[in-house]
């Protein structure tokens, strides 16, 4: 059974010392970037040299997914899309969205894309960074009534917001995310499983602070994302293993699915002194297919 990535590592398209390492490491998506950590004089560089690195990796017997971060559609999107999309990537992550209808149009670029290179409809794949700009936060209900075909995932920022609105920064005084962005993270997960798509945690910029990183990614287990961004190889390790179910899940979720197939027909079964029920069924299945995804990754 094929899952979601639980590690997407971005990696500057432009250093080839940089792709190599992403290559080796362990994710299960690297985000090839054309935008932020690549710097403007280097964006034609990087736009020719991660088509090259998409096909020398196409055949690999077992590779990550490979993503491609474009720049927002005013400032070269269409362009950078047009010189990946024959290389054939799994999908395009689109920054600075500001709602459904901007990837519906992105949609559309990718139907004649693909037509011009011969790969099958609607194989590339939208991933869209939701939350940086006010209109994006505001129109995040959007996802639950707009269907986006090529939607795979929403992840948020808590960069671009800040900056878009004049903020000083995004923590409060104790040192957590102020009530904005815990909002705009919130309203992001609920959004994404509106949609059908996968719900992405953002990055931890310390990538040194491994402790805080497990934590960080057990807690966003815990609200419902099913992955997270890194932006160092250090990061993946920690992250994968944060988003595979424990062994202490894995033998309670077998006990739970086991009862149930030993009692057809009952809705509520009892176990260890709690009442379950179906609910409780679904989400011990979800475990166990996750762990037998990620067995040996």
């Amino acid at each position: 059974m094929s899952m979601a990535p639980r590690s997407w590592l971005f990696v500057p398209g432009d250093s080839e010392r940089k792709l190599a390492r992403g290559g080796e490491s362990a994710a299960d998506a690297l985000i090839l970037d054309l935008e932020d950590s690549v710097a403007p004089d280097r964006k034609a560089v990087a736009r020719g040299m991660v088509p090259e690195y998409l096909r020398a990796h196409a055949g690999a017997d077992r590779r990550p997914q490979f993503w491609v971060r474009i720049n927002p559609l005013d400032a070269g999107g269409l362009v950078d899309a047009a010189a990946v999309v024959r290389a054939a990537p799994d999908g395009l992550v689109i920054p600075k969205v500001n709602g459904p209808d901007e990837l519906i149009r992105i949609g559309h670029w990718l139907d004649a894309l693909e037509a011009r290179d011969g790969l099958d409809p609607g194989c590339v794949k939208l991933l869209a960074v939701a939350t940086e700009t006010p209109a994006a936060v505001l129109r995040l209900p959007e996802y639950a009534t707009v269907p986006v075909p090529r939607l795979a995932g929403l992840t948020w920022g808590q960069e671009d917001l800040p900056a878009a609105i004049g903020a000083q920064g995004n923590q409060d005084a104790a040192g957590g995310f102020a009530l904005t962005y815990r909002m705009a993270r919130s309203a992001c997960l609920l959004a994404a499983h509106a949609a059908g798509a996968q719900p992405i945690d953002t990055l931890e910029q310390d990538f040194r602070d491994e402790p805080a990183l497990i934590a960080a990614c057990a807690a966003a287990r815990r609200e419902g994302f099913t992955g997270k961004i890194a932006i160092h190889p250090a990061q993946v390790g920690p992250i994968n293993a944060g988003f595979r179910p424990t062994p202490e899940e894995v033998a309670f979720a077998r006990r739970v699915v086991d009862l149930f197939a030993a009692n057809p027909g009952l809705g509520t079964v009892g176990l260890d002194g709690r009442m379950l029920d179906m609910p409780h069924l679904r989400q011990a299945q979800r475990v166990l297919a996750a762990d037998a995804a990620f067995a040996g990754r």
